[in-house]
């Protein structure tokens, strides 16, 4: 770790001095203003964010939490929640890290002032634009990537001011060689950069909606390949940069291997890439994906506990101050989180292991255990290390702080291990046969009512979680009071002397050639990253052989798109999936395994991520359409016991057919064979299909309004799964196993 120069006294800013005969002292400031205002911010998006996941989590256990409205249901604030916390809480702690440790390890202001409150000020409307749109239902439902393409636009015009102040300000860096957790600074840029843009590829219908430029099978892969490393590279990648900085600063010991650093860099950013397509698994993706998949998560083993050794052996002789500080039990827990996350992924992957934990409550543990562990905690240790340094005053509480600390650690406990138990009940009443070999539990709802216990227990580990939160909010704002702000904090370095005097570069080692090159060591990690990548999806999109088309498989009609569009609207994905998979538990349940060219003109695909609710790749004709209108009207009427909440503005808000014709012209361009001149007479079409539906829903003595949305809902979920034929057996054995 390089030398900090240190300054007690503050001193107004002022611009860096000219360029100076080597050998000089050049004195600059620190930008501590913009430290503290992404501090405050992650602070800030990191209580709402909370909030909002407590509600979700009590909505599962009592749907009526959500008080009835349809801008907080579990569909529409699950990604609110998501995205809070991955964009704002994480994303914020990130840039309060990184815009205070490069300036160090740089020994440079940043870049530029003006640059620094772009990206702030940016990105908060960016996430306020995702607190605007996602109750209102506008989604491309696409997981961890759910906001519409203005905001997309936004985000990549924000990320690129980030990245053009990050490499300005390495560009005028006063110390030549470049720390490790630059280097993770820099394959976060480059890799977020690209994965950003290429999911989020689509041809826009209106203002705030579009359709994805991928289909199907191909939008799957796209879809986790983004999403996995959306973990990898945003979760992941800049927290290990900040480890890196922090928990050396913190302990006052150096980092315990420069080599092993390097080793954990390279293998880490090559081998994440290529894991995208564990998540999908025993799903209609072709078997060589989810083998390169499998393949390639077993070994992020290697380069994930390289890391967390690499982090944990920092502290070797300073195991008696990690017990009187509260800032390294948040780090010591933080880095074993991480550990405990990257070995439960690639066990997860194994495919008999992820039989029975896919689509189940354990995933839910899984995810949390890494973000509230390793990303919550790691966040929490560096703002109670950094806001005394920025305020230049001690800490108001390290009492406060330690409860802090116990109230975060019992609530990741008491949020896990009921998701464990939870995960672990569901799989294995799937799955489980009788002697007479039927189903064991053949109704879906046998499993939901069983887990509600443990959706209180995830609710009250939740309220833990965030309690302690509120400790660290009033633990920094009391420091704040006693202290004064250090806005530019004064600093001193001699001026970047020739290469050849570099201390570094006589030390001879083959990696400070790279160490040396930030624009090197950027091509190095984009090649690296973009293998991976290129492997996976080249064949996937060129081969046609690996997304068979089936003749019978149709392009929905009009109404059926407005329909699916709800659905979406109404973040149903959230709960239900749309894929069975080749197991006898699912096709005795559902029916049918599901095929990919069943999914050719599915724009967004709907495969989900978890079930809630039950699978509905086949339930199109299995019910009356009255079955649905009353289940959509009050779930508990069709299913006793049900804890999925009401739609009843379904049955009062109209449909919206104003952009019906320009939906029609954009599929049509990304290929769907809609015939020629369809724009012109969609609308009428789904009037048409609306009013057969309104005409059978009278003869079972229901009136509804043929422009009503719960219409359209109804005919695109008598749609799914009918365009291949299914043996009767199995639709009917499927049929008793759903109801």
């Amino acid at each position: 770790m390089q030398a900090e120069p240190i300054s007690l006294v503050s001193a107004p800013y002022s611009p860096l001095v000219p360029k100076r005969p080597v050998g000089t002292i050049d004195t600059f400031f620190y930008d501590n203003r913009i430290v503290r205002d992404f501090g405050i911010a992650t602070v800030i998006w990191g209580i709402i964010g909370m909030l909002v996941g407590v509600l979700a989590a009590f909505e599962l256990a009592r749907p009526e939490v959500n008080m009835g409205t349809a801008y907080t249901t579990f569909g529409r604030i699950r990604p609110l929640h998501t995205n809070a916390v991955i964009f704002a809480f994480v994303g914020n702690g990130i840039f309060t890290g990184v815009y205070y440790s490069l300036q160090r390890l740089c020994k440079a202001r940043m870049f530029s002032d003006r640059l620094s409150k772009i990206h702030f000020w940016g990105w908060q409307l960016i996430i306020l634009s995702a607190v605007a749109t996602l109750p209102l239902g506008i989604t491309t439902s696409k997981e961890y990537a759910e906001l519409e393409w203005p905001i997309d636009i936004a985000i990549t015009v924000v990320w690129v001011v980030f990245g053009w102040n990050m490499f300005g300000t390495i560009a005028k860096r006063r110390e030549r060689h470049l720390y490790v957790g630059i280097w993770f600074y820099i394959a976060t840029f480059i890799t977020v950069a690209v994965l950003h843009i290429v999911n989020s590829a689509a041809l826009p219908v209106s203002f705030l909606k579009s359709y994805s430029a991928y289909a199907g099978v191909q939008d799957a892969l796209v879809q986790w390949w983004y999403g996995h490393n959306a973990v990898a590279f945003f979760l992941t990648t800049p927290y290990l940069g900040l480890m890196y900085y922090f928990m050396p600063k913190a302990a006052e010991r150096p980092v315990y291997s420069y080599r092993l650093s390097i080793i954990h860099f390279w293998s880490l950013i090559f081998i994440y890439i290529w894991a995208g397509p564990h998540h999908l698994l025993y799903t209609a993706l072709p078997d060589w994906a989810q083998s390169l998949g499998v393949a390639f998560s077993i070994m992020l083993i290697a380069p994930s506990w390289g890391g967390m050794i690499n982090g944990l052996l920092t502290l070797r002789g300073a195991w008696d101050k990690v017990r009187e500080d509260p800032v390294l039990k948040f780090f010591v827990v933080a880095i074993t989180a991480y550990g405990m996350a990257t070995f439960e992924g690639p066990m997860l992957s194994l495919k008999n292991v992820n039989a029975i934990a896919h689509f189940t409550d354990w995933i839910v543990a899984h995810v949390h255990v890494g973000a509230l562990g390793w990303n919550g905690f790691l966040t929490f240790g560096m703002l109670y290390w950094l806001w005394p340094r920025l305020y230049k005053t001690p800490l108001y509480s390290k009492k406060l702080a330690t409860t802090h600390f116990w109230l975060g650690t019992l609530g990741i406990l008491f949020y896990a291990v009921p998701m464990y138990w939870a995960g672990f009940t569901q799989g294995l009443m799937w799955k489980q046969f009788n002697a007479e070999g039927m189903l064991q539990y053949p109704n879906f709802l046998e499993t939901v009512i069983q887990l509600v216990p443990m959706y209180y227990l995830r609710g009250i580990g939740g309220v833990l979680y965030l309690s302690g939160v509120f400790l660290l909010m009033y633990n920094l704002y009391k420091t704040a009071q006693a202290g004064t702000l250090l806005v530019n904090e004064k600093a001193q370095a001699p001026a970047l002397g020739p290469e050849n005097e570099d201390p570094h570069v006589q030390a001879g080692h083959w990696h400070r050639w790279l160490e040396r090159r930030p624009f090197q060591l950027a091509v190095g990690a984009t090649v690296a990253i973009a293998i991976g990548g290129a492997v996976e999806m080249i064949p996937t999109f060129l081969v046609k052989s690996n997304v068979p088309t089936i003749a019978a498989v149709k392009p929905y009609s009009s109404l059926e798109l407005q329909g699916r569009d709800l659905y979406i609207k109404e973040g149903c994905s959230n709960c239900h999936t749309q894929m069975v998979r080749p197991f006898r538990s699912e096709t005795e349940r559902y029916g049918e395994y599901s095929k990919a060219g069943e999914y050719v003109y599915d724009r967004p695909f709907l495969w989900g991520s978890k079930r809630t609710g039950p699978d509905l790749q086949r339930v199109g004709q299995k019910y009356p359409h009255s079955w649905h209108y009353n289940h959509m009207m009050d779930p508990t009427s069709m299913s006793p016991g049900s804890i999925m909440p009401p739609y009843p503005w379904l049955f009062d808000n109209e449909i919206d057919y104003s952009t019906l014709p320009a939906k029609i012209r954009v599929l049509q361009r990304l290929g769907t064979p809609y015939p020629a001149g369809f724009d012109q007479q969609a609308v009428a079409d789904a009037q048409a299909q609306a009013r057969g539906i309104v005409a059978e829903l009278k003869k079972e003595d229901i009136e509804v309004k043929s422009d009503r949305e719960i219409v359209a809902l109804i005919a695109y979920l008598q749609r799914l799964g009918t365009d291949i034929k299914v043996k009767p057996e199995q639709t009917a054995a499927a049929t008793t196993a759903a109801q």
